[in-house]
């Protein structure tokens, strides 16, 4: 992954093997990442380099990130709980988001036309970040799948482990196992997970 800002928006994140090439999906849309870049410099944000993308922070938090895939590019919102989204224009990552946390873009030209709507959600977030205002705690119950309540009846450790993991990582298994459709694979999966589960780790973590 790149470390230098500069070389985000003159050869990519440094991610995939489409780094430095014609086919970076930085470039095409490099007209438009540049916009968003001018807009984040121009509040007052620190500029820095997080994951490979550009970050822009304020107050000692993280405020915003750049991202560009082949269909789109994005402005992601940290702490997107606390955004009021009054012109009703941030979208969800996915269907597993609580709340909507980016400005989507299918053409460069569009940031520009937004401009003066996303300089007044960076200033809302930047608000926040000042005063110390912090997202409130949200507390939600896990519908587990009926596989792995019985997995974790059979076994007590691997259930101590389970509800041990914070509620991300719990998470992100529910989400594993819910998206197979048959019992089978969910079982095969619950399996393949358990030294993870034990060592306290997520679905995605090595």
């Amino acid at each position: 992954m790149i470390s230098n800002i500069e070389d985000y928006f003159s050869q990519g994140c440094g991610r995939c093997e489409r780094f430095a090439t014609a086919d970076c999906s930085t470039r095409r849309w490099i007209q438009g990442l540049t916009d968003l870049r001018r807009i984040c410099q121009e509040t007052g944000m620190v500029e820095t380099v997080k994951w490979g993308h550009p970050c822009y922070m304020h107050g000692k938090r993280n405020i915003v990130i750049i991202g560009a895939f082949r269909d789109d590019f994005r402005l992601s919102f940290f702490n997107a709980a606390l955004m009021k989204n009054p012109q009703g224009v941030l979208e969800k990552q996915g269907p597993n988001t609580r709340h909507p946390n980016m400005f989507r873009f299918t053409d460069s030209a569009q940031v520009r036309k937004m401009e003066s709507i996303i300089t007044s959600y960076l200033e809302e977030a930047m608000a926040y970040a000042e005063a110390g205002v912090k997202p409130p705690e949200e507390v939600y119950e896990l519908e587990l799948p009926d596989e792995l309540v019985d997995a974790m009846d059979a076994d007590p450790e691997l259930a101590e482990a389970f509800h041990n993991l914070t509620p991300g990582r719990q998470k992100s298994y529910v989400i594993n196992l819910n998206s197979a459709k048959k019992a089978e694979t969910r079982i095969a999966r619950i399996i393949k997970f358990h030294d993870k589960i034990l060592a306290g780790k997520g679905a995605m973590e090595r």
